[in-house]
């Protein structure tokens, strides 16, 4: 089976309103690996691992956000199984501290 790992970054209004639960709600409902966490630049920024098409929706997911969000630009780049290490152990999906 195929697998896919990006790192996404999403800019906008997505700090403050619940951002990082949904992405860690919406990418847990589709079986994805990963992590989501804030970033002191107000970004939000996530790596997704799992089928090349769930992976795809997900990404395409938060280019809309939850209801309260404003996403203005969501970038992505293929990313190494390396990097699921940030995860918390014993977690498939984490929501890490901001960094």
């Amino acid at each position: 089976m195929s697998r896919a790992i990006l790192q996404v970054m999403i800019r906008g209004r997505v700090q403050g309103v619940g951002y990082r639960a949904w992405v860690e709600y919406q990418a847990t409902a589709s079986g994805l690996e990963g992590w989501v966490r804030n970033r002191r630049d107000g970004c939000v920024e996530a790596l997704f691992a799992g089928a090349p098409k769930h992976v795809a929706d997900m990404v395409a997911l938060c280019r809309h956000g939850p209801p309260s969000s404003r996403v203005d630009s969501v970038t992505s780049e293929t990313a190494s199984a390396d990097e699921l290490n940030l995860r918390r152990a014993g977690e498939a999906f984490s929501v890490l501290p901001t960094v």
